[in-house]
């Protein structure tokens, strides 16, 4: 297969309007954790959330996710004008699972508002979109690869976006004792935020005058039928597959580096990292040496995957990537695991 790069990337936080600043605030630590301005949770205490304090707390549904991406897009986008973009270029978005206050069709509204935003650049030929959740970034990342290793595009836009802070997401997630409090610890702090990841076959990368920043190496997928809020023990075989998936190109002698993943708390989701690790032990130089950027930046659910990207390549940038591989991964709600490998170009 052709080598795919990725040659541009954009991200907003709750920590920061672009992804170099919430790079930044990641690597030194600070969280946004704060209390919503008016929701209240089931003890009587403020929610605890991250949250984008240039929106206004009540803008919900597509127009607020589309604030989220837009600029993302537009940052991965830097530099890409009409006269050397190439005819073929495709957009993949991925935004959260349905839940009460997200209903079927925001994936799509969301996906119009972006191409509508977008249209200073030649036509997209492509627009592939869904509620994916936390797993759905990175697998718009694998689709992404697909499409240009079948010819279908160029060069993909493949983009992330969640917000969480809905009144009747927040009230859901307290009901499922999912929000965290001072009363219920495991459970996580809600979010949002946006990703997008510019990826394109490493010629087409040159011919665009753009240098490879880190090469998409592969992307794996898994369905955990032991899924989260069910009786059920998850051994971890949903993530475990979609890591061997994921480690199929490898020569076997190489060994994940870095690893970046939405563990947010919940018990749940540590004790599948515990089992898959289990299952893939050869993988990992350290799998104790784990980054959960939810600790800063909330819970961003579908936007996790291309921001995990982003931290990867400003860590590269800027001199403090811990070796060559990096292993991104994350786990819907519903079942889908992903994992994504990243290599520094010319490493292998």
């Amino acid at each position: 297969m052709a080598q795919i790069a990725i040659i541009g990337c954009g991200g907003r936080t709750p920590l920061g309007h672009d992804h170099r600043s919430s790079a930044a605030a990641v690597r030194a630590g600070i969280d946004a954790i704060a209390e919503h301005p008016f929701m209240i949770d089931r003890f009587g205490q403020p929610m605890k959330v991250t949250r984008d304090a240039a929106l206004d707390p009540r803008l919900t549904g597509p127009a607020r996710l589309t604030a989220l991406i837009v600029p993302a897009a537009r940052a991965a986008l830097e530099g890409i004008t009409r006269t050397n973009l190439p005819p073929k270029i495709a957009l993949v978005l991925s935004v959260g699972e349905q839940r009460p206050g997200q209903e079927a069709g925001t994936g799509a509204a969301v996906a119009r508002a972006l191409c509508d935003a977008l249209d200073g650049l030649p036509a997209i030929s492509e627009v592939l979109q869904w509620m994916g959740g936390h797993a759905g970034g990175i697998a718009a990342m694998g689709t992404a690869q697909r499409l240009i290793a079948e010819g279908r595009a160029e060069i993909v836009l493949a983009c992330g976006v969640d917000s969480y802070l809905v009144p009747e997401t927040l009230e859901w997630l307290d009901e499922t004792e999912q929000l965290h409090s001072e009363e219920n610890i495991y459970g996580f702090c809600p979010g949002e935020a946006a990703g997008a990841v510019l990826i394109a076959r490493a010629d087409a990368a040159l011919r665009l005058g753009r240098t490879p920043i880190l090469e998409l190496v592969s992307v794996g997928s898994g369905i955990e039928k032991n899924r989260i809020k069910t009786e059920d023990i998850c051994l971890g075989d949903g993530l475990a597959a979609a890591f061997r998936a994921a480690a199929n190109p490898l020569d076997g002698k190489e060994k994940v580096d870095r690893i970046l993943c939405d563990m947010n708390g919940e018990r749940y989701r540590g004790n599948e990292y515990g089992f898959a690790v289990l299952k893939n032990a050869g993988l990992f130089r350290n799998a104790a040496d784990f980054e959960a950027p939810a600790d800063c930046w909330g819970d961003v659910g579908a936007a996790s995957g291309p921001l995990y990207a982003c931290l990867a390549i400003e860590a590269e940038a800027r001199g403090y990537s811990k070796g060559p591989l990096t292993l991104i991964w994350a786990s819907s709600e519903a079942g889908h695991r992903s994992a994504a490998l990243l290599r520094q170009p010319g490493a292998a």
